[in-house]
């Protein structure tokens, strides 16, 4: 069976400040996708949250940047940024970046992750969302799974994901793209995936077949806006199984701690914790940044689950991990590296202070 996998997210406004998400927001979301799918424009839909990002994943049959699904994302949005409003919860809309739809959420705020596949026999799905984080998160943990072979055993001894990976990462300031193959360019993919203020994975194939085995979302709202109005939040999609790795091995990453960029006003460095769905409402300066992992099997393209897959003691001393992380990091306070380097601070008011200040600058 042919099938579109897309999940969008936004977010809509916060509850309370921009800890978490109100039941009614979710609520209206639930009743907008059950309204499409009883139309028939959707297989099937599940409705979640992580923190203050409202997450819409959907089955169809549109393809990718489906006009007819996309608006139904914006609407969905745009109603529920009213149910916002009523409520008058932070930052209400803040991720729509336009005042109409204009045929597909990408530039318009929303992130946006989808791949077309056709449903195997066992089809296994793991998506990641994000809070208080940037897209380019996903660098680390994608690299693991699928080019590390101390992460991933299956690079090792499994003759079906022997060859390897394909990469695509994108350059999000420069707008440019580029695929590199695992694992015989890992050290050039290296230069870029270490730099995830500028490059990002948007998606991994698997090198044999060609098929799509994981893809992301790599909108930077700071760039499309001008200016720093909330962060990204990303989501990524990851098929799981069979030629593709296991389970076990896509959440392995998350079993340490990785430094991200994020955390309160998007302005500082902060270990990303993974954490149950009920535990996704980030409040200690606005974090620390968290993930969720959501899995499902796929039915025919009716969503099975999901699991929550971080939702298990196992992942336990990562969190104690992150916590000690975060409390070395806030003792630096505005100080790097715990406040992002210079040129991730110009959309705060840092540019502001400097043209203020420029002409008491004096040459030495």
């Amino acid at each position: 069976m042919e099938l579109t996998l897309s999940v969008i997210k936004a977010d809509v406004g916060g509850y309370v400040g921009h800890s978490s998400s109100h039941p009614d927001v979710i609520q209206k979301a639930k009743e907008k996708l059950e309204h499409a799918q009883g139309q028939g424009l959707l297989i099937d839909y599940h409705v979640t949250v992580c923190g203050d990002d409202l997450q819409l994943i959907m089955t169809h049959q549109h393809g990718e940047d489906s006009e007819q699904i996309h608006k139904l994302a914006w609407d969905t949005f745009v109603e529920c940024t009213n149910v916002a409003k009523s409520l008058k919860l932070h930052g209400a809309g803040q991720d729509l970046l336009a005042d109409a739809f204009s045929g597909n959420v990408k530039g318009m705020g929303p992130g946006t992750a989808e791949m077309q596949f056709s449903e195997r026999q066992a089809e296994t799905i793991v998506i990641f969302m994000a809070d208080k984080t940037a897209s380019g998160a996903w660098n680390l943990p994608l690299y693991k799974i699928f080019a590390d072979p101390f992460n991933t055993i299956g690079l090792v001894i499994a003759s079906n994901m022997h060859s390897g990976f394909t990469f695509e990462i994108h350059d999000v300031k420069e707008h440019k793209k580029i695929r590199l193959n695992a694992p015989e360019e890992i050290y050039d993919m290296l230069v870029f995936l270490g730099a995830p203020g500028r490059y990002a994975v948007k998606a991994v194939y698997h090198k044999e077949s060609g098929e799509i085995a994981a893809v992301s979302s790599t909108q930077r709202l700071s760039l499309m806006a001008g200016r720093y109005i909330g962060k990204d939040d990303p989501v990524c999609i990851v098929r799981s199984q069979g030629k593709f790795p296991a389970v076990g091995e896509i959440l392995e990453p998350f079993a340490s701690v990785n430094i991200v960029e994020g955390w309160m006003r998007g302005s500082h460095h902060g270990p990303l914790m993974p954490v149950a769905v009920r535990e996704s409402n980030p409040c200690r300066f606005d974090g620390p940044p968290r993930v969720i992992a959501a899995g499902f099997q796929l039915a025919n393209g009716k969503l099975v689950g999901p699991r929550d897959l971080f939702d298990d003691p196992a992942f336990d001393e990562v969190r104690h991990q992150a916590n000690i992380v975060a409390d070395f990091l806030r003792r630096m306070g505005p100080f790097e590296p715990h406040r992002l380097p210079l040129e991730e601070m110009e959309y705060t008011t840092m540019p502001e202070v400097a043209k203020k200040l420029a002409p008491r600058f004096q040459d030495i």
